[in-house]
């Protein structure tokens, strides 16, 4: 599938929508209600972001002491980081899909799906990183002397 013509439809269909949304809902609540909702989403959104940040931070963090590779925990980021854009675009549209993407099952859910489908060159093949508790690892020192 092509990315380009996926991205050009939603920059296009994305604010039609959004506005489409806008004014219906403020033909239903009233325009002061739903300037309330968009302000409140973004605030509600900006504060769950801080937290499933300083929470994936953690977690990379005691990945990383525990000797794991915390390749999914640095991925999320990314991810965070878009749904936080998401919720700070006014829209109920965008709102609602960035805090699906707050949300840790949901986002590790498209992180694994995404992942599974991904490519990798011929050849290359994705490893991991042995731990340190695994008795096949020798550690050890190397010096070398020049003659």
């Amino acid at each position: 599938m092509r990315l380009l013509p996926v991205i050009l439809v939603s920059v296009l269909a994305i604010p039609i929508l959004e506005i489409y949304l806008l004014i219906e809902v403020g033909q239903s609540l009233g325009a002061i209600t739903t300037i309330f909702f968009v302000v409140f989403t973004a605030v509600l959104g900006a504060l769950l972001m801080r937290y499933q940040g300083l929470s994936n931070l953690q977690r990379v963090q005691n990945s990383m002491q525990a000797g794991d590779l915390p390749a999914l925990e640095m991925m999320e980021g990314p991810v965070l980081l878009l749904g936080g854009v998401l919720l700070l675009v006014p829209g109920f549209l965008t709102d609602t899909l960035g805090f699906l993407l707050l949300f840790p099952l949901v986002r590790r859910a498209l992180l694994r799906r995404f992942l599974s489908h991904s490519q990798y060159p011929p050849g290359v093949q994705p490893t991991t990183p042995p731990r340190k508790d695994d008795p096949n690892v020798i550690e050890g020192e190397c010096h070398r002397e020049d003659d």
